[in-house]
């Protein structure tokens, strides 16, 4: 039976979070937080993939710069710390990166399900060779 699109986007969820968590992560598999700087590990450490534009977003629910690891207080106590985090993504990737995420935010993208699948695959792979590439777990 083929899973429902919203196992799928759940999936993806779950394999691109760990990416976003381990492209940050150190040998010792620590990550710092994108807003405040606080370090914890990227599994057990309370460490979070945060957004800069909401998750409810599609267009930049999956987007590699809208995402940065964050900490349980600033991702979900503080709603992100949405103007740190902009401030920093220009500051990471250059002037205007915040304002072009919160435009394309307002596109409509509707993922399909060939789409789901293709990047639930990148993405497990992705989270294998970093863990390799950098010896954790």
């Amino acid at each position: 039976m083929k899973k429902t699109i919203s196992k799928l986007k759940k999936e993806l969820d779950k394999w691109f979070s760990l990416y976003i968590r381990l492209r940050s992560a150190n040998e010792y598999g620590m990550c710092q937080c994108f807003t405040c700087g606080k370090v914890g590990h990227y599994k057990t450490g309370g460490m979070q993939n945060g957004h800069f534009q909401s998750r409810k977003h599609m267009a930049t629910r999956f987007d590699t710069e809208n995402c940065q690891v964050q900490c349980i207080k600033c991702n979900m106590f503080s709603q992100g710390e949405q103007f740190k985090f902009g401030l920093n993504l220009d500051a990471k990737y250059g002037e205007g990166t915040a304002e072009e995420l919160e435009y394309l935010a307002r596109t409509i993208h509707k993922v399909s399900r060939v789409e789901y699948e293709e990047q639930i695959s990148y993405y497990k792979n992705l989270v294998e060779n970093l863990k390799e590439e950098k010896g954790i777990e």
